[in-house]
């Protein structure tokens, strides 16, 4: 086969050419040309080449018909949202498609569906419309107040309120109407209830300003309040002229070297040590304070007891008791031997150092927290935690003064040298700087962030110190109403801060680290730790003495 299809033309030849026929027998046909004959050439079939024997054909076999497709029902889905609207098709087209059958596609036109499937879906039906009708509430701009609340329901011919109905309850109920009302195309009803409410609304406001009377924006102090600042006003006058004067003579008199008088007074600071320790009472102490001229040092205690001891040997001297709570401060007048005291059953006592009782004040709503003179020693300043501190006189014990200001409980206070301002300070970290002469908040000085505890003036008359939890001391300029310095003091809450009574050489902090720190008047630098308690340093004090002539002594207390 392989050589028949390599030689074409020779397959095609008759058979008979392709028999051998001999020389004798060979016939010459005279009435036609002799034509050549071609040589026959055998096929040449290789041996290698196996015959194979004939293929059968293939039999057709005609297609299998197939089975018809089952029917599915079309499927139940329930009806879709877009744009706000429900929708009950898939398609996104306007124009329903229809199935083979001429039905759309999801009607029940072609079957049945069960009881079951039709409150299921009513029930989601129902809970769709519900959904959108609280979107569209919530985006209805509903009246806060209660009264508005009411005038709109009115207006709208709903009742005002149901029982057992709260404010709350109320204004939903308003805002659910309005949203029915808005879905159902009675936009004109709302627009004509608004107008009405607005135009109320201005008649009332005519009305109110009409009838607006001007009241005092302050409250009307007494007499005896009158008479105080206008001394006040004069002691502070004069004081300020003695103050400003030896500041000029300072400045101007070449003799004078404040930078060697406040080295001289650090160094003494610096050379500080422990004079002598004592137990003070059987409860843990509370304050302590030195009287004027630095011979005797008072003490109170959480039992209530208030003693006084002698200075330098520390000998008691007598026992104050009357107060029926804990003592919370005591203080000595800078102008006579009296000292006052504050206790937790909201009064102050003032005492002469013999230990009698000289008098009683009563006033305050909660416990007592400081106690503190006026550099004249004619009023007394308490503080407490009502959020109050008050100024009464020392002579007739009259409340002169009920000072608020504060959002929580007030601590500190302290009066300027001068005796013009005072300084409150309190749990709110906030300090407050008053006007005695006017009555007047001049400065709140905010920074510290935890509750403050502890404040005091400078005899410069210009810096301010103050400490609290956040065991930070700052110094405040007065005169450019911020902070100075921030001093990170000690490890834990600072319960005290004391400036020098002289010059404020130096600055003292105590605090519940059972130290006490002495820090440089100048630049606020560390100049002594004096540690030598084994407990809470909750007080202290600096005796005035005859500093810097002669030694000065600290009282610490816990």
């Amino acid at each position: 086969m392989a050589a028949e299809e390599e030689n074409p033309a020779l397959s095609n030849l008759p058979e008979e050419s392709s028999a051998v026929v001999p020389d004798d027998e060979l016939m010459i046909d005279n009435s036609s040309p002799i034509q050549p004959t071609l040589p026959t050439i055998p096929p040449v079939i290789p041996s290698s080449i196996p015959v194979l024997p004939p293929i059968a054909p293939i039999p057709i076999v005609p297609p299998r018909p197939l089975a018809p497709l089952p029917i599915r029902p079309p499927a139940i889905r329930p009806p879709g949202v877009q744009n706000g609207e429900m929708r009950t098709s898939d398609s996104d087209s306007d124009e329903e498609e229809l199935s083979p059958t001429g039905t759309t596609p999801g009607s029940t036109g072609g079957y049945e569906i069960s009881e079951a499937s039709r409150l299921v879906r009513e029930r989601q039906q129902k809970a769709m419309q519900e959904f959108m009708m609280k979107k569209r509430a919530a985006a209805l701009a509903v009246p806060t107040n209660d009264m508005s609340v009411r005038t709109r329901l009115r207006r709208l011919g709903e009742p005002i309120t149901l029982f057992g109905e709260r404010e709350m309850e109320r204004r939903d109920r308003l805002r659910m109407l309005m949203a029915k009302l808005d879905s159902e195309g009675q936009l004109e009803k709302l627009m004509k209830v608004h107008e009405e409410e607005e135009a109320a609304s201005t008649a009332a406001a005519e009305d109110a300003e009409e009838e607006f009377v001007q009241y005092p924006f302050y409250t009307e102090g007494s007499k005896e309040l009158l008479d105080a600042r206008i001394d006040i006003a004069k002691y502070s006058i004069s004081k300020a002229a003695l103050r400003l004067q030896r500041a000029r003579r300072k400045r101007d008199d070449p003799d004078e070297d404040e930078d060697a008088e406040l080295d001289w007074a650090l160094n003494q600071a610096e050379s500080m040590s422990l004079n002598c320790s004592e137990l003070g009472d059987d409860r843990p102490l509370s304050g302590c304070s030195f009287s004027c001229d630095g011979e005797m040092l008072a003490t109170c205690s959480l039992s209530g007891v208030a003693k006084i001891w002698s200075v330098p040997q520390v000998t008691k001297v007598c026992t104050l008791k009357g107060h029926t709570e804990r003592a919370t401060d005591v203080s000595f007048s800078p102008v006579h031997n009296h000292l006052a005291t504050a206790s937790a059953d909201r009064t102050a006592r003032l005492w002469s150092t013999d230990g009698s009782l000289l008098m009683k004040f009563e006033g305050h709503l909660d416990r007592l927290a400081r106690v503190g003179f006026h550099p004249s020693g004619k009023y007394l300043g308490t503080t407490s935690f009502d959020k109050t501190w008050r100024l009464w006189d020392i002579d007739s014990g009259v409340e002169l003064l009920l000072q608020e200001g504060h959002s929580r409980s007030i601590y500190g206070l302290a009066f300027h040298h001068d005796g013009s301002l005072a300084a409150s300070c309190g749990l709110d970290a906030l300090a407050r700087v008053w006007d005695l002469r006017t009555g007047r908040s001049i400065m709140a000085l905010e920074g510290h962030v935890k509750p403050l505890l502890g404040i005091s003036f400078s005899p410069n008359g210009y810096h301010l110190a103050t400490g609290g939890e956040d065991n930070t001391c700052r110094i405040w300029d007065l005169r450019k109403k911020k902070s100075l310095y921030v001093i990170p003091a000690h490890s834990n809450l600072i319960s005290q801060v004391k400036f020098e009574p002289q010059e404020g050489y130096y600055l003292v902090t105590s605090s519940y680290d059972m130290t006490a720190k002495v820090w440089s008047g100048r630049d606020f630098k560390p100049v002594k730790t004096l540690s030598a308690h084994e407990a809470k340093v909750t007080s202290l004090d600096i005796s005035a003495g005859n500093f810097p002539h002669s030694d000065s002594h600290i009282c610490r207390m816990l």
